[in-house]
């Protein structure tokens, strides 16, 4: 079944994509969530339109985009958390701990963006920022224990 994405999906797509999806998924999820609608022959006239209505404002997102991963290609954070004994982190470090990490270097980034990867011990890492469909940028971080950080 092909539908129109009404917003962004970690997986599938982007916003006003058209994506071809399993009927169950699109019929039973999708559609009734909000997040999509069956792609018509009207609802496809509509969403060019639209589209080319937006096409300058998509231009100035993506600029914006841009600009701030300009801004955070040289940015290295180092992220304190509590640590045993072996080294291993109690818990783990997410996209909420690098999000605070960048709001306290004064980029704010919504943590909804931020891909971090099984971060269960001390060590050197990287974290994806995905700004816009088109632009990502990796920040690299660095996972220290609490008592060497102070």
């Amino acid at each position: 079944m092909k539908i129109i994405l009404k917003e962004d999906i970690t997986n599938l797509g982007y916003k006003d994509d058209v994506v071809e999806v399993k009927n169950g998924y699109g019929r039973n999820y999708l559609i009734p969530q909000g997040k999509a609608v069956i792609a018509t022959p009207s609802a496809l006239k509509v969403l060019a339109e639209n589209q080319r209505q937006r096409a300058h404002k998509l231009a100035k997102i993506k600029a914006d985009a841009e600009a701030i991963a300009a801004a955070l290609q040289n940015v290295a954070l180092t992220i304190a958390t509590k640590v045993s004994a072996t080294g291993t982190i109690f818990g783990s470090v997410g996209n909420a701990e690098v999000a605070k990490a960048l709001e306290e270097l004064g980029h704010n980034i919504d943590r909804k963006i931020i891909f971090v990867k099984g971060v269960k011990a001390v060590g050197k890492y990287t974290a994806t920022i995905k700004l816009h469909k088109e632009v990502s940028v990796e920040v690299p971080f660095e996972v220290v224990a609490e008592a060497a950080a102070e």
